[in-house]
């Protein structure tokens, strides 16, 4: 006990300490919600949702699941295996298998048990094999590259020279997996997803492609970065997420049958928990389903970030990178960014939760804030002014713009 006690004070005065703010999300009012605790009941905007395109609140989305209750109930009774195997179920699987232009699809109560329980399967039943992984890949791909108990070798993050030179030292007979993701949600910035495809084809090497933060809000029908940039089919097993652009919750793999079927079979991660609720299936179902068929929340999502990066740009706050639709904006220091996000709500009514180690490496503390198509231009003008004027009364360090650095 306490042990424990002196671990939680040092991780406090060390300003990583991590608490929740309770936030109540209101039907058709989103980005908008109620603040509880201190100050009970208090409106506040939400910054750093992962409902990217806000089809959390989508009629489409709400009244599927309303339906899905009235037809099956609350949950689903069992795993796959038992009795929780539900039309909702079926049907999403191939949409997604579809949305790929995959053979197959497999869903989970979460993307991280995705993850986890994919590669847990494809590296560790592969005899030898070696999993080459970004330095950047999300917890729960190191988990499942951990739990296949396979070699593993890190390159440099985007680094692809390096990624040729540990495949290049790579014994070719012994099969080999490139683990990563399209886009990296702590630093906004994508993958050089074509070399990685061709290095792949060159060495042999199987492709396990995290699209998390890029299914729903990028490439033909919201297939990801892999397709907007032509290069669907090029990888071969495809990891996203049901909880963000689709605003509902669970996660899935897509790929050839075979491969699909070995995870499903095998992967104790899906085998031994309870499915997805089937509202949670159906709501899940039609937000892919209108995503395939609308590009007006993308084009959007697209305006609202391009807006916030350049009015941070023209206030010299610095930004990781400007790639991609989310807008982490570097503090560098984990009780500074405390402090900033704690202004932007007490202020402000502006809620973005501040990150720190170990989601991000100590020094690079930031607050990763993520513009929807349900914020208004002038919110977001009113968020850019507010962070510079905190900016300006804590004296944190600026980025120059290009035009002052010629100067």
């Amino acid at each position: 006990m306490d042990f424990f006690t002196s671990e939680i004070r040092d991780l406090e005065r060390q300003g990583g300490y991590r608490t929740f703010l309770e936030v109540e999300r209101l039907a058709g009012a989103f980005p908008a919600a109620l603040k509880h605790g201190p100050g009970t009941g208090r409106r506040i905007s939400v910054w750093c949702s992962n409902d990217y395109l806000g089809m959390g609140q989508h009629p489409l989305v709400l009244e599927a699941m309303k339906r899905a209750v009235d037809e099956s109930g609350a949950g689903s009774g069992g795993s796959r295996n038992i009795s929780g195997n539900h039309r909702y179920h079926v049907e999403l699987e191939r949409e997604l298998a579809d949305l790929h232009g995959m053979e197959s699809a497999l869903i989970f109560p979460s993307g991280y048990a995705a993850n986890d329980a994919a590669l847990t399967v494809l590296a560790g039943r592969l005899p030898g094999c070696v999993v080459l992984s970004d330095e950047l890949n999300h917890a729960s791909m190191i988990a499942g590259i951990r739990h296949s108990g396979a070699e593993k070798q890190i390159f440099r993050h985007n680094d692809l020279d390096h990624l040729e030179e540990l495949l290049a030292g790579t014994d070719p007979a012994l099969p080999k997996i490139i683990a990563l993701e399209s886009v990296y949600s702590m630093e906004s910035d994508v993958a050089p997803l074509e070399r990685v495809a061709e290095l792949a084809r060159a060495y042999g090497a199987f492709t396990y492609l995290d699209e998390v933060h890029a299914v729903g809000m990028y490439g033909p029908r919201g297939a990801g970065k892999a397709a907007e940039l032509g290069l669907e089919g090029r990888f071969d097993v495809v990891q996203g997420t049901l909880a963000k652009a689709f605003g509902t919750a669970g996660g899935y793999v897509a790929g050839p049958a075979p491969v699909v079927d070995a995870i499903r079979s095998f992967a104790a991660a899906f085998i031994f928990t309870t499915s997805l609720p089937p509202a949670i299936a159906a709501g899940s179902l039609a937000a892919v389903r209108h995503l395939k068929r609308s590009e007006e929340e993308r084009r959007q999502l697209r305006d609202k970030s391009q807006l916030l990066h350049g009015l941070l740009g023209e206030y010299g706050i610095p930004v990781v990178s400007d790639e991609a639709h989310i807008v982490p904006v570097l503090v560098g220091d984990s009780l500074g960014c405390r402090d900033v996000a704690g202004e932007l709500l007490e202020r402000h009514g502006c809620y973005v939760q501040p990150i720190n180690a170990p989601s991000v490496p100590v020094g690079t503390e930031r607050l990763r804030v993520t513009p929807t198509p349900h914020h208004e231009d002038d919110e977001i003008a009113a968020f850019a002014a507010a962070l510079n004027g905190i900016w300006e009364r804590a004296e944190l360090p600026r980025r120059r713009l290009a035009a002052e650095a010629v100067a």
